[in-house]
């Protein structure tokens, strides 16, 4: 009794962390929704809810924390901002149930036109790569630099630099793309040129703060093969670049600036510079997105004190310095300068947080400004520039004026749109493919069933074709003839038991492939996919159980392997429960906290549409919603929450009257209480079912137990069976 009592006790912290946890997570996503960090503006991921097993794999193997986190036992997106499009969880669930697509980009005028094969829609021969197709991370500039080539290659048809005065490449930007592109071209034996407007290597790289750290998901380039890192600082992974490009001799021209691009009658374009032209029949253009740096246009921008990008921080040591801008760029500019001795540091960003940066940006930047290093004003745009002062603008229209030695203005850069629509790559949004429509796929019981019924035919099949020895009583089959081929200790029965064994190892296989320690350190290597594993897992465990019920000749006794084999089959139903079954609860879970959501969404926009002096209203009618909500659903035991569904109703008609006695107060029509009233009772009423379904959920999630302990105990009777029998075979010399 003591011992169960104490389980309970543990039981129930657990319990209640996890509902904590819980509570914090949606509060963060509230937070994104307000703050527009919610989505991405580019690639995002999608959650499958009727698949998602909530195994955290997703949220394990996304390199920016934040963006996806457990909510109900299922992944969801918190702070989609904070996405790069890495696809790492993607890649990593094991049940296929995320998928990174493009957002909403039917209005976007900034996104070229592109073919699958990274070419301009409407102008063959012309190729895009890397951060100009709005794809941002190193690794996808690689792989796109690499595809137009071998593209090219391809379409050269062995007439790879044949041709003397016309050139099969001409890249422009030497960037990752463009590296990438150089080297695959010399693989294939292209004649090419790479011509870039700066004299160093590394693109945009290259332009980053002195030693800036970046990170890179696991690349290979042609020649070079896998870095042996993911992580560089900017220095490293520029000289490593520039090494490769030596080492291979790649025929690159820096201090060569893009004018514009030609085409020629019957095929090929010329490539103008300031100081040649170049005749290439096809062009990769690799030029980056950032363009000219984005300008506020206010008085006084053009005063020399006025940068866009910040190379050394530590020259403006001892000045008074000014960042405008909220992205990574000018909260790491920032940091970076208020780590130098003596230099006074502000910064100042249109909204009131800063909601599209990575966390680790976050903690440090609210560090440096709870440590008075960073002075923060948010809600404020810059309105004027002069020699020693910056006046800066809030939102009621007030001005304050900030001493200041030096302006860093960092909110972005102009994508190349004139040079690139000029040169023949179209921005018009209906020529872009369209984003496929992700819909729920399902669990995917009817194929797993499909599948385990197919093989447990195909066992059937085999029984009944030796039926003469199954169908015997267990004291007559020594005499069969089949008896030595079928028995569990020699020929055909044996090799049976040893193929079930093989099939639990590849089967527990699946938990060392899905460790986080072993995805890292294997990173890069053709290990398989974890949806591959999981398959595996699940089909190497329904073959393993009926290789082992044909290994005991179908007739179980009282023995230690019959007792490991019915662990296998407890685990095949509780990891049956777990794969295909347990989803249906956290997703309606799920399903209500997106109501209660659209729910207070709808209270704000209702809210929005009256004059300012009743506004407040909708926002008393949120905050007493979101009290109702916490205290059901989140600032209770499940005791609690039992007691809440009891006399909740008494709480709600308390809530909703005081919620009329303030409307009538605030001189509102009836009509307009009546329509805030009756969202709040729906919210409300919504969020206890969510926190009922919640519970059920927790019950239900106990499966993860039950199947771990069981594979535990499954593994130890199998060993014991094993040990028995090498015992048994080598003290008697036969079977057993």
């Amino acid at each position: 009794m003591a011992g169960l009592l104490a389980l309970a006790v543990l039981v129930a912290l657990h319990r209640r962390g996890e509902i904590r946890a819980m509570a914090r997570t949606l509060e963060r996503r509230e937070a994104a929704v307000e703050q527009g960090a919610a989505k991405a503006e580019l690639q995002h991921p999608v959650v499958d809810l009727s698949r998602c097993l909530g195994c955290g794999t997703c949220v394990a193997a996304c390199p920016e924390e934040g963006v996806l986190e457990l909510v109900h036992g299922q992944a969801a997106v918190v702070r989609g901002a904070r996405c790069i499009g890495a696809g790492a969880c993607e890649r990593e669930c094991p049940v296929d149930a995320i998928t990174i697509t493009m957002g909403d980009t039917s209005e976007r005028r900034d996104i070229p036109a592109i073919e699958p094969h990274l070419e301009a829609v409407g102008t063959p021969g012309l190729f895009l790569a890397g951060e100009v197709t709005a794809h941002a991370l190193i690794k996808t500039a690689v792989d796109h630099g690499v595809a137009v080539a071998s593209e090219v290659a391809t379409r050269m048809n062995g007439r790879a630099g044949q041709d003397t005065e016309v050139l099969d490449l001409c890249i422009v930007g030497a960037g990752p793309a463009g590296l990438a592109a150089s080297l695959e071209a010399k693989r294939q034996g292209l004649s090419f040129l790479t011509i870039d407007q700066e004299d160093q290597l590394g693109g945009t790289v290259a332009r980053y703060p002195r030693r800036k750290l970046v990170t890179t998901q696991p690349i290979e380039i042609p020649l070079y093969g896998k870095f042996r890192q993911t992580s560089y600082s900017k220095e490293e992974l520029v000289d490593l670049w520039q090494g490769i490009a030596q080492e291979q001799e790649l025929p690159i021209q820096g201090g060569e600036t893009f004018e514009r691009l030609t085409q020629v009658d019957g095929g090929g374009f010329v490539v103008h510079t300031g100081t040649q032209n170049i005749r290439a029949a096809n062009v990769c253009l690799a030029l980056g997105r950032r363009g000219a740096p984005r300008k506020l246009g206010i008085p006084g921008e053009e005063l020399p004190k006025v940068a866009y990008s910040l190379l050394d921080a530590r020259s403006y040591a001892g000045r008074r310095v000014m960042v405008v801008g909220g992205g990574d760029s000018a909260v790491e500019a920032a940091i970076a300068l208020s780590e130098q001795e003596g230099t006074t540091v502000s910064i100042s960003y249109r909204r009131s947080a800063f909601v599209r940066i990575k966390a680790s940006n976050e903690r440090r930047i609210q560090e440096a400004i709870a440590a008075g290093r960073i002075a923060a004003y948010f809600d404020t745009n810059a309105v004027s520039v002069d020699s020693d002062q910056v006046t800066i603008q809030n939102a009621a229209g007030g001005q304050l004026a900030v001493p200041n030695d030096e302006l860093f203005i960092m909110v972005g850069g102009l994508a190349p749109v004139d040079v690139l629509e000029a040169a023949g790559v179209s921005f018009d949004p209906s020529l872009r493919a369209a984003s496929k429509a992700i819909e729920e796929e399902g669990t995917g019981l009817v194929r797993a069933l499909g599948a385990a019924l197919v093989l447990t035919l195909i066992a059937l099949a085999f029984a009944l074709y030796h039926r003469d020895y199954y169908s015997l009583p267990r004291m007559e089959r020594p005499a069969h003839i089949k008896h030595d081929l079928l028995r569990p200790g020699r020929g055909l029965g044996l090799w049976l038991g040893i193929g079930a064994i093989s099939l639990v190892a590849v089967n527990l296989a699946y938990l060392i492939r899905r460790s986080p320690k072993f995805a890292a350190k294997f990173a890069g290597f053709p290990i398989g996919s974890l949806k591959g594993w999981m398959t595996s897992h699940v089909a190497t465990g329904v073959l393993a159980f009926l290789l082992a019920l044909l290994h005991a000749a179908m007739a179980p006794r009282n023995t230690v392997g019959s007792h490991a084999l019915w662990s296998l089959l407890a685990l095949l139903v509780t990891g049956s429960i777990g794969r295909y079954l347990y989803a249906w609860v956290p997703r309606a879970a799920n399903g209500r906290e997106l109501e209660i959501d659209e729910v207070k969404s709808q209270l704000s926009a209702l809210s929005g549409a009256w004059d300012n002096q009743h506004q407040s209203f909708g926002a008393e009618a949120r905050e007493r919603l979101g009290t109702l909500v916490r205290a059901g659903q989140w600032e209770s035991s499940f005791l609690g929450r039992v007691g809440a569904m009891l006399t909740g109703h008494r709480r709600l008609k308390g809530a909703l009257a005081e919620l009329q006695e303030s409307g009538q107060q605030q001189s509102l029509s009836q009509g307009q209480i009546d329509g805030v009233l009756q969202l709040t009772e729906r919210g409300y009423r919504t969020a206890r079912s969510a926190a009922h379904l919640e519970d059920i959920r927790a019950i239900l999630a106990t499966w993860r137990y039950a199947h771990r302990w069981v594979a535990a105990l499954m593994v130890v009777l199998a060993a014991l069976h094993i040990g028995q029998a090498v015992f048994y075979g080598q003290l008697f010399g036969g079977g057993h």
